[in-house]
């Protein structure tokens, strides 16, 4: 059975490549130059805090709105070109919420292109959905990203790869860790995931991810009520009209971090 604390002897991980959707892009972690930060970039400092200066290299081929076959086509063929220590491979969340698809399916495709980089790069980690019982509209689909996550934890098994168990995460059933889209995670949500990676990865990370949150005064029902009808209008019915119209808010994005290169310049 993989052991989600994989334990590496320090430093030992010098190169590393993100492949995924939006939540590996960053989306909701805006940097100062408007470039998306997220949990990975986060993670790959945590990395690099282990080697010498300028001695760690990065890849992010992350874009978001990628369905789990084109993440195939375009960047697991990429990663695998790169030939990094780690990939951090999370990827079919897109397909899952996709009307009539099944989990299975999908499972059977991931599955394939986790044998494909287990054969060439020494370390994969895996990514499990996260828990929607509190999100609108995706606690709907609560059973199907269920059962996605049970295939995912299995691939792992079966191919030993460390997991970055995401449904497990409580600290992310915080509102507090979810951008106002509600569909992507905060710079606070996206920091707790990072450190939930390093410790799967045996890092000693700075902070404890699900450490509670401060506490938060109570919200009333109107405004409550208030909250989501603005959420519906800004963000649910422009991803819905998207998805009807066959659009990605991927189109014409390219990887912010193509090539393997020094973290720190």
């Amino acid at each position: 059975m993989a052991d989600d604390k994989e334990r590496f002897s320090n430093g030992s991980i010098g190169s590393y490549a993100a492949v995924g959707d939006s939540f590996t892009e960053g989306v909701g972690d805006p940097g100062p130059d408007g470039v998306f930060v997220g949990w990975a970039d986060r993670l790959a400092v945590l990395l690099s805090d282990q080697r010498p200066y300028d001695d760690f290299r990065y890849a992010n081929l992350a874009v978001r709105g990628r369905l789990l076959d084109q993440i195939v086509a375009e960047q697991v063929a990429r990663a695998i070109e790169l030939g990094p220590d780690l990939v951090t491979f999370c990827a079919g969340g897109n397909d899952i919420l996709r009307p009539g698809s099944d989990p299975d399916d999908v499972a059977e495709r991931y599955e394939a292109a986790v044998a494909d980089l287990r054969a060439q790069v020494g370390t994969v980690l895996l990514c499990t959905g996260f828990d929607t019982r509190g999100v609108p509209v995706l606690r709907h689909l609560r059973g199907k990203i269920a059962t996605y996550t049970a295939h995912v934890r299995a691939i792992a098994d079966r191919h030993g790869c460390p997991v970055l168990d995401l449904w497990s995460l409580r600290s992310v059933q915080d509102r507090r860790a979810w951008d106002a889209d509600r569909l992507h995670l905060s710079p606070d949500g996206h920091t707790r995931v990072a450190l939930r990676a390093g410790q799967v990865l045996g890092l000693d990370v700075p902070a404890d991810p699900d450490q509670p949150w401060p506490p938060e005064g109570q919200r009333t029902a109107a405004e409550v009520r208030r909250d989501n009808i603005h959420w519906a209008r800004e963000y649910l019915v422009p991803w819905i009209g998207r998805r009807l119209r066959g659009e990605s808010s991927g189109d014409h994005v390219e990887p912010k971090r193509p090539d393997l290169l020094p973290l720190r310049p």
